[in-house]
């Protein structure tokens, strides 16, 4: 996953290590064209694809669909958070009240079943104190 730059938000496929700063990437159905990148602009995901190094772009392609990289990438809850998030900045101000509300219904509706919980469950008696004895 590429976390910032010009590619920022795309996933890429490591090809070959360059050295301890740098890698090839290629993103062959996600747009990212074949570079090299700091390791520090790429977080590492769990999906692993098992390639030969220096695979050429048409067969990393063929090996990314048969792997079937963005079908698993978009069952992460990774992507889940960043698609939500990019669907939340997308609100409008009427949106943003009508989820408001809605939230606001769905609490009363869980306050007003546990309170309906909460008269059920008999509580424990009590317990009397001991009154503590003065010495004179």
């Amino acid at each position: 996953y590429i976390s910032y730059g010009p590619d920022a938000g795309k996933l890429a496929v490591i090809v070959d290590v360059i050295d301890q700063n740098r890698a090839l990437v290629d993103g062959p159905c996600s747009g990212v064209s074949r570079k090299q990148m700091n390791f520090k602009a790429l977080e590492l995901t769990s999906i692993v694809m098992k390639i030969p190094r220096g695979l050429r772009p048409g067969n990393l392609r063929k090996a990314w669909e048969k792997q079937e990289v963005q079908k698993k990438w978009d069952s992460t809850t990774w992507a889940q958070k960043i698609a939500n998030k990019k669907k939340r900045a997308q609100l409008t101000d009427f949106d943003r009240f009508k989820l408001m509300k809605a939230k606001q219904a769905r609490n009363r509706l869980i306050n007003v079943e546990f309170g309906k919980l909460r008269k059920t469950v008999k509580r424990p008696a009590p317990r009397l104190r001991k009154k503590k004895s003065v010495k004179k």
